[in-house]
């Protein structure tokens, strides 16, 4: 049976500051060839999820994918702006230099 302290400290980990895009953002500007399988395993997610994120990624031009053999690398645009009117003004850039 679970104690209310562990009910509370399971609480604060339901819930996360960056939405999966965010995460997939960072993951893939800090390693540009990880296999999206492993990314997946990282943000908790499907595989099929982060193609699909990345799909949206590379549509709003936030990511470039470019192929090299049989593996696809990454490039963050970085210079993309965010696009929530909250954050209208700030930069991919940015968000990126606060996850370091």
């Amino acid at each position: 049976m679970a104690t209310a302290k562990s009910k509370e400290k399971t609480k604060l980990h339901d819930w996360t500051f960056l939405s999966n895009h965010g995460h997939i953002l960072i993951l893939l500007h800090r390693n540009p060839g990880q296999l999206l399988r492993e990314v997946a395993l990282q943000v908790g997610i499907t595989e099929r999820a982060v193609i699909s994120i990345v799909k949206d990624l590379v549509d709003a031009g936030a990511l470039e994918k470019t192929r090299e053999g049989r593996r696809n690398f990454y490039k963050v645009n970085t210079e993309t702006k965010l696009r929530h009117p909250i954050e209208a003004g700030h930069s991919i850039k940015e968000l990126l230099r606060l996850a370091k």
